[in-house]
């Protein structure tokens, strides 16, 4: 290894950044393409319990598992999935399903779980083209998250088995595919059995990738670049894992560049020759200096990449992009935690990926967006409860500058439990918002014995050889002093109520420590008053009747002791499931600081005040209470000024000072008008913020997060829709039905209202549905008056079973058959669009529907058949198909005797959603398309709402079409 000699200068810097890319521009013909696999899969229920529902997988002579490439049923390549559903991932079925009160309370009481076979097993299936000069190449499907126990074929060739819906995982696909031709995957992922005990949501809900590599290669997530900060310089350390899939060695050179923020390469090294044998993979180290590193860091988080190309006689037969970022991290036992150099408290929420309309199927965008609300709100940390995170996730936070404690799902020793411990480590330790690895959480019945000591201390040994660089931890809940809490590097103290962090400090004074969960306070948004009845809570921050306690009880006990690192708070974001206290109908948490809109509750200004940089002036709860006049309401005031004056219309009600991390409040006798408070600081007025009875509904206005969006099929707009008076301020208790349309290249693909008890639908979508031919009968066309026999009327009860005696053999001679079937429609189904999806039986094939011609001289294939509504009707209805059935050129030959389905699409409903004390959320995402998005709200009585919001035209990411 040796160092590059640096000449400081910029133009130094600005000559190797040309000098590489003149380099780099020879191939920019990409030896590397990464797919984004997000678009037109088709989408099915198969079943839990029942084969033939499940679409009678593994249930062939030679099942999957038999023998390669005879994947079955919806497994096999030639499978007609033309009656299921389109969709884009990432896609959420169980956030489309309804509620019931004997569903699982964790998970929000969906009705998707063991009770449910009907709706937990989801099949998904994706044709796509390989081009023929990719032979050769590597070729990786590669899924960032399936809930869960995930199945993967590939043209009927049986993938793997991934049962965690957590952990990412991929499968070399190199010798399975058709090259220059078409290729079919599908997944089957079944949710029947629980992982957590919170929404989990099901489906592939995260993103999927094609990958095309050559044979020598970096791996996916083969790369692990670390720095060390000194001075005016950082060194880094890149260690490039290589992989030579050839059937020959592979000799070739390293050739990392260091590119910083404004895209300057500021380092760069050529290794030596290297050789790697058919089938291994190895490890090379390269240490490279950057002087006057830009450091990543909240407020500026700078990254930079490597930019790893392994040549093979001069050609650049690999290039794998590394994003990484400089900075120093250190958790101290006294002190608490150092960000480069400087002590920063832990300010954090602890989150599940959750979020209304959309369930566990969050765009990238909404990751970016809910990130921005708790940065506003002055959270500098995500805890991610309780399981790995989508990458999309920690590519946000390193780009906005949010620390990320990043946990493990399953405590465990095994080889298995162990391996996803390390699989969610290399994938994730060169993000820099990472600072801290949680091997648990809450394992009761471990964490206070021998036994969990034995296993934290383990797993904390195992976790060091994929990452030195971070600490790690484990959150406790029961056992203070003892156990789990005995040994692990960082102790995650969940909740004051199970003891006392000064005495467990004082036992292990080398244990550095922060609260890893805290709060787990009760509050509905814009409730001010409890409701047993309606199961909503006030949003006053109150300790709460099983004893834990309030977010400014926590807080002021953390902020209070140096050697605590900070509090995570239970939690930022409400979601779906664990509705404590309460049971059904109440399906949703009522923990979060933001509803699960990520609309604010109050608890939101009180943190704002103390964890942020703003100033802040907030009065709960609204002036709305025409049925308490005289009444005293309770008035309180978050706010980071000195001293806070209230005023009830214009009549001073007195001031008081605030101390720190506190709020203040007032008895105030109800009269309707307005309440105001003037904040000061240094003796001076500061600002002030008022609170009015409001008119009557009067209108409907949309606000957008943003205006613009790109164009490119994934971004999206947050709009928060509002009830308001006459006078445009929002009505606090305004619960009105709201109907949405929207017209350009936008889409909505959820709506929510925070309300926690609201079983409204979270998406309108169209009903897609199969409707079997079934009652086959058949008979010689030559003993048949076809005329009579394709009419409704025609009795062939008394013909013979069809399909009975299997394909004609090799060498039989196949003559006209007529073959007569029968479906049903319903009412509702009418309305629809019908199709027959047909599956050609034979040659020269003639259909008809109910006596009506639709085809004739068909030739083999699959055929699209439109079934006008005016030849059909409700109840029985008769196909009549005449062919020459297809006769097996060999015995072992599987000839196609199924004529296929019906696909009948019924229209969604139109959005609508109720608001919830006077709130609404819709979210309008791309189609992918530039142009003005029109949004409309309309409700009853009141002005309707718009809001145009333009796709600007845009490059989308490099995807399989």
């Amino acid at each position: 290894m040796r160092d590059l000699i640096w000449n400081k200068k910029k133009q130094r810097k600005l000559f190797l950044t040309a000098a590489w890319l003149m380099i780099a521009g020879v191939v920019l013909a990409a030896p590397r393409e990464r797919l984004l696999m997000n678009f037109n899969w088709q989408f099915a229920y198969g079943h839990a319990s029942d084969i033939e529902q499940d679409f009678n997988v593994g249930t062939r002579y030679f099942t999957y598992l038999a023998k390669a490439g005879y994947g079955d049923g919806a497994a096999a390549e030639g499978f007609d999935d033309r009656t299921w559903r389109t969709l884009d991932l990432p896609h959420d079925w169980a956030v489309e399903q309804g509620f019931a009160g004997h569903a699982s309370h964790s998970h929000g009481y969906k009705t998707v779980g063991h009770a449910f076979p009907e709706s937990s097993v989801g099949w998904y299936r994706k044709t796509f083209e390989v081009p023929a000069e990719d032979e050769g190449k590597r070729l990786f499907i590669e899924f960032d998250g399936v809930y869960r126990d995930a199945k993967v074929w590939v043209n009927g060739f049986y993938c793997g088995h991934e049962p965690s819906g957590y952990t990412s995982f991929s499968f070399d696909i190199s010798e399975y595919l058709n090259y220059g031709g078409e290729n079919v995957i599908a997944v089957r992922a079944d949710a029947s059995m629980e992982e957590g005990w919170f929404y989990e949501g099901a489906g592939i809900y995260r993103h999927v990738w094609l990958t095309k590599t050559s044979t020598t290669h970096v791996p996916q997530y083969g790369t692990y670049v670390t720095s060390e900060v000194k001075g005016d310089r950082a060194e880094v350390t890149a260690r490039i894992r290589v992989t030579n899939k050839a059937t020959e060695p592979s000799s070739f050179q390293v050739r990392n560049a260091i590119v910083n923020p404004r895209g300057e390469v500021v380092a760069s090294q050529t290794s030596e020759l290297y050789q790697l044998a058919p089938m291994y993979s190895d490890e090379y180290t390269m240490l490279l200096p950057v002087e006057y590193p830009l450091l990543w860091d909240l407020d500026t988080p700078h990254l930079y990449q490597v930019v790893t190309e392994l040549l093979r006689d001069g050609e650049v037969v690999d290039r794998y992009p590394t994003t990484f970022g400089i900075r120093t991290i250190e958790w101290t036992p006294d002190k608490g935690f150092f960000l480069n150099g400087r002590h920063v408290k832990i300010k954090g929420t602890n989150n599940h990926q959750n979020h209304a309309g959309v369930g566990t199927a969050i765009p990238d965008a909404l990751h970016e967006w809910r990130l921005k609300q708790l940065k506003d709100m002055g959270n500098n940390a995500y805890r991610t409860a309780h399981y790995p995170p989508t990458p999309a996730l920690l590519e946000a936070a390193d780009r906005m500058g949010m620390l990320i404690l990043n946990e493990n799902r399953l405590m465990g020793t095994t080889d298995e439990i162990l391996d996803h411990l390390r699989r969610l480590m290399i994938r994730d330790r060169n993000h820099p918002s990472v600072v801290l690895w949680s091997v648990g959480n809450e394992e009761w019945q471990i964490e206070g014995n021998e036994r969990g000591a034995k296993m934290a201390e383990y797993m904390q040994a195992y976790a060091k050889k994929y990452d030195t660089t971070r600490p790690i931890n484990a959150a406790v809940s029961g056992t203070w002093g003892g156990g789990i809490s005995s040994v692990v590097e960082v102790m995650g103290y969940n909740y004051l109520r199970h003891g006392s962090t000064d005495a467990h400090h004082a036992r292990y004074p080398w244990q550095a420590s922060l609260g890893t969960e805290e709060g787990s306070t009760n509050t509905t948004r814009g409730i001010y008053v409890d409701d047993q009845e309606k199961q909503y809570l006030a949003a006053y921050d109150r300790d709460t009747p099983t004893g834990f306690f309030s977010i400014q009880h926590g807080w002021k006990h953390y902020a209070s002791r140096d050697y605590l690192s900070g509090m995570v708070i239970w939690t930022g974001f409400d979601y779906r499931g664990e509705s404590t206290p309460f049971v059904y109908p109440s399906v949703v948490s009522y923990f979060g600081m933001f509803d699960l809109c990520g609309l604010p509750k109050d608890n939101v200004y009180y943190l704002k005040s103390w964890w942020s940089q703003e100033d802040v002036l907030h009065i709960l709860p609204h002036w709305n209470w025409p049925d308490r006049p005289g009444e005293e309401i309770d008035v309180w005031v978050y706010s980071n000024m000195d001293e806070v004056e209230l005023f009830l219309n214009n009549e001073s009600l007195g001031s008081q000072k605030m101390e720190p991390n506190s709020h203040l409040s007032w008895k105030v006798t109800y009269t309707p008008g307005t309440i105001k408070a003037i904040g000061y600081k240094d003796g001076q007025e500061k600002m002030q913020s008022a609170v009015s009875t409001t008119g009557q509904p009067a209108a409907v206005e949309m606000v957008a997060d943003r205006t613009s969006i790109q164009g490119d099929h994934e971004d999206l707009s947050v709009i928060t829709v509002r009830v308001v008076d006459e006078a445009g301020r929002v009505v606090p208790d305004a619960n009105e039905e709201l109907v949405f349309s929207i017209t350009g290249p936008g889409r909505i693909i959820g709506v929510g209202n925070g309300d926690p008890t609201s079983h409204e639908p979270d998406r309108f979508l169209e009903t897609v549905s199969a409707i079997p031919l079934s009652q086959w009968k058949e008979k010689s066309l030559s003993e048949v008056d076809l005329a009579a026999a394709v009419q409704p009327s025609y009795d062939a009860a008394h013909w013979q079973n069809a399909f009975a005696d299997g394909a004609l053999v090799p060498g039989s001679e196949s003559a006209p058959r007529v073959f007569r079937g029968a479906f049903e429609l319903t009412e509702a189904q009418l309305k629809g669009e019908i199709q027959w999806m047909y599956r050609s039986i034979g040659t020269g094939q003639s259909l008809y529907v109910n006596g009506h011609l639709l085809g004739e001289h068909l030739d083999r294939g699959e055929h699209t058949l439109q079934l006008s509504t005016d030849l059909l009707k409700e109840g029985d209805n008769v196909v009549t198909i005449v062919a020459e059935p297809f006769v097996m050129a060999h015995p072992w030959d599987e000839v196609n005797m199924d004529p296929g389905a019906l696909k009948v699409v019924i229209p969604a409903e139109p959005w609508q959603r109720r608001t919830f004390n006077g709130l609404a959320q819709v979210l309008v995402q791309s189609t992918g398309a530039p142009g003005a998005i029109e949004v409309k709200a309309t409700s009853s009585g009141l002005k309707e709402g718009s809001l145009s919001i333009e796709a600007e035209a845009s490059e989308r990411r490099a995807h399989i079409k």
